[in-house]
């Protein structure tokens, strides 16, 4: 093989390989499924010796965590009846998490209620088994 054959292909080569790594998408934005929940709260007093009330969590926040990134990618509020959603997103591993009140009393610092989710093909709708914190 020639040498300008030999340097054709090697452009070629480096001009297509990015298309191939393009092919396999991380997880994330740009996909067409969703995940989608619910946050249910329950009121004690500060000692956790008396229910104050139980609800839907209005206004708590939610965090999605995309494969293996090491802090939250996007969050979002509930709305008035507990309901969260995060749409437009592509095959992969999901990690979803809101804060509680540490029930067990070992901290005064809030914990992660947290739910892994793996969406596996495209135009899912995955909902996740209700999540229930404390406040």
């Amino acid at each position: 093989m020639s040498s300008l054959k030999k340097s054709v292909l090697a452009s070629l080569l480096i001009l297509l390989l990015p298309a191939f790594y393009s092919c396999s998408k991380e997880p994330g934005t740009g996909g067409n499924s969703t995940i989608y929940g619910k946050v249910y709260v329950k009121d004690y007093n500060s000692s956790f010796t008396e229910l104050n009330g139980e609800y839907w969590g209005q206004d708590v926040e939610v965090y999605l965590i995309f494969g293996d990134d090491r802090s939250y990618s996007e969050h979002v509020n509930t709305t008035y009846n507990g309901n969260y959603e995060f749409k437009y997103l592509r095959p992969g591993d999901y990690h979803l998490y809101c804060y509680s009140k540490d029930s067990t009393l070992q901290t005064t610092a809030l914990v992660p209620v947290i739910r892994d989710v793996t969406i596996n093909k495209k135009h899912q709708q995955i909902e996740v088994p209700t999540m229930t914190i404390f406040k």
